[in-house]
């Protein structure tokens, strides 16, 4: 790519990504950005395809800042925390960069944006993280898919209904309540198992045994895919595998 088409193209996504900044309801039109970007119709659609694509490119261009410090993060030696920690700068982010963040999860985008695809690659690979040290209830798959969901969720009713959602602890609480949902009481520490419920203690009790299966399941299924068996055939290695992904996301009854 020549440095002329190189600019063109970065100076389109530079002006529209400002335009979805400082719009009223974080819509642009293409007729738009092509005169603030000073080119045609034609140089638009040939570098981003349609007005999808361009939207699309925005939001991977403004993520990008926010995945490159998820990239550079060192995993810390308590995958709990690290999972804290990604939760609150998910809806840092949201506050931060509202209408790109609407834009991002936007029913109108009909392909995921890549950036959308790598942050939940990110947050299952801590997750299984988690699961081979004990400390994941279920499966690391189905884990990740219930803390996406919620963090997306409250992060945008904040940015889309701010005077309703005006609870400054909001986040925090949803992230912790879905949290002692996906892990150990053990790996959330004594602030979720201490007593204060004397009358709930037998009811915790068949409650912890009926966790131990899944989270048992859990456990050996990350350990075995971290370090496989040579005892297995690949066909009974997959076999073990789902079965044990099942009884992983097995609800109580």
């Amino acid at each position: 790519m020549s440095t002329s088409v190189s600019s063109t193209k970065a100076r389109i996504l530079e002006v529209a990504a400002e335009l979805v900044a400082n719009s009223p309801d974080g819509d642009v039109s293409t007729r738009a950005v092509c005169e603030a970007a000073g080119v045609g119709a034609p140089a638009l659609y040939r570098h981003f395809g349609d007005k999808e694509g361009l939207l699309s490119a925005v939001v991977d261009h403004g993520y990008e800042k926010y995945l490159t410090t998820k990239r550079s993060r060192r995993p810390g030696t308590d995958p709990i925390q690290d999972l804290r920690d990604g939760w609150d700068t998910h809806t840092d982010f949201a506050l931060r960069n509202p209408n790109l963040y609407r834009l991002m999860n936007s029913p109108a985008m009909r392909t995921p944006p890549a950036a959308a695809l790598e942050s939940h690659r990110i947050l299952t690979a801590d997750l299984r993280r988690a699961a081979e040290q004990g400390k994941l209830r279920l499966a690391p798959e189905l884990a990740a898919q219930m803390i996406m969901s919620a963090n997306v969720g409250v992060s945008l009713m904040l940015v889309s209904r701010p005077t309703t959602f005006t609870d400054e602890t909001l986040s925090r609480r949803i992230r912790d309540a879905v949290h002692a949902v996906v892990f150990t009481p053990e790996a959330m520490g004594p602030e979720t198992t201490s007593a204060g419920d004397e009358e709930t203690g037998a009811e915790d009790e068949e409650t912890g045994a009926e966790d131990v299966l899944p989270a048992t399941a859990t456990h050996l299924a990350a350990l075995l895919r971290r370090t496989p068996r040579p005892d297995f055939t690949p066909g009974e290695s997959a076999l073990l595998g789902e079965w044990l992904d099942r009884l992983s996301n097995t609800t109580p009854e």
